[in-house]
């Protein structure tokens, strides 16, 4: 008899080909996320209006601006979506981004209502005229992208085979709310929300939101250059050693000194007696620091354990 998966060094593993495809949606969409979600406005071939959400969505180029979607085939049945049939035939989409202040309407305009229903009468959202293309932005999504379709790729034939919406975007629209002061979109007030699994959502916002400062215009010695007792340090998470791992140069010998004997002072001697104590405080310490983004006190801590 076949399995679908089996056990590998306390791992699951889990063989496509005989999956079954509900239960292979549900490891894809759980372990993939969270998912940026595609609200996408259409018309369908009579000119009705429809509105759907969907999280097998990102962008892929800024040159030229291309974002895609996939509104993939039912697995129930191997149906199409509304939204398939209204690109096929008009080549022509908005995309609308989503808030958690539309989160409720948004999912509620999922629901798999007959051919010609009005999503937008639906899910209570305000339909607004584009400039360059037919289909209505929503009024309440803060950044609304009017695209023109420039191809459609079809995965498969069966059921949850996906269908990659291939799309130009010719207009944004941005609410001035979501803008800083230099007019760049702002993390912290665009509150936006992706795609979990099964039921589940998550939140852009507040704690959940943070920074990692990007190599671009540097290059750091790297996680191999870390002397050895600091990156086997049981105290340091994998984390803590990325970012240490981050600079271009260490600390000099006497800059890791001077902040010895004035930062550091109390520590050694209050554990000048107990070596593996001391080692332990002054890992516990750098942690700390890297946890408040100073990674240059960080290292002057790491090294004069051994200065």
């Amino acid at each position: 008899m076949k399995v679908t998966f089996a056990f590998q060094f306390n791992k699951m593993i889990v063989d496509p080909k005989i999956t079954p495809i509900p239960k292979l949606h549900g490891y894809l969409l759980g372990a993939i996320g969270p998912r940026p979600i595609a609200f996408a406005s259409t018309i369908d071939k009579d000119g009705n209006p429809n509105l759907s959400p969907f999280s097998f969505f990102n962008v892929f180029s800024a040159n030229p601006p291309i974002a895609i979607f996939s509104p993939a085939r039912r697995g129930r049945d191997n149906t199409t979506k509304h939204t398939y049939e209204n690109v096929k035939a008009h080549g022509e989409v908005v995309i609308n981004v989503v808030t958690h202040a539309m989160v409720e309407q948004m999912s509620l305009s999922s629901t798999e209502y007959p051919l010609g229903t009005n999503e937008f009468t639906k899910s209570g959202f305000t339909p607004l005229e584009s400039t360059l293309v037919k289909p209505f932005r929503v009024k309440e999504s803060p950044v609304q992208f009017e695209c023109k379709v420039k191809e459609v790729v079809e995965l498969g034939t069966e059921g949850g085979a996906g269908n990659l919406v291939i799309c130009e975007v010719v207009l944004i629209h941005v609410d001035e709310a979501v803008l800083d002061e230099s007019g760049k979109i702002d993390q912290t007030k665009i509150d936006l929300v992706g795609r979990m699994g099964g039921n589940f959502y998550v939140r852009a916002h507040g704690e959940a939101l943070f920074e990692v400062a990007k190599p671009l215009q540097s290059m750091g010695i790297g996680v191999d250059q870390i002397p050895i007792d600091i990156r086997t340090s049981s105290t340091l998470t994998g984390n803590n050693l990325g970012q240490l791992g981050n600079v271009e140069s260490l600390p000099n010998e006497t800059d890791v000194n001077d902040f010895k004997l004035t930062e550091l002072a109390d520590i050694f001697v209050e554990l000048e007696d107990d070596v593996i104590a001391l080692e332990k405080k002054l890992h516990e310490k750098a942690k700390e620091y890297l946890s408040e983004g100073k990674v240059d006190e960080a290292w002057k801590t790491l090294l004069s354990f051994n200065d």
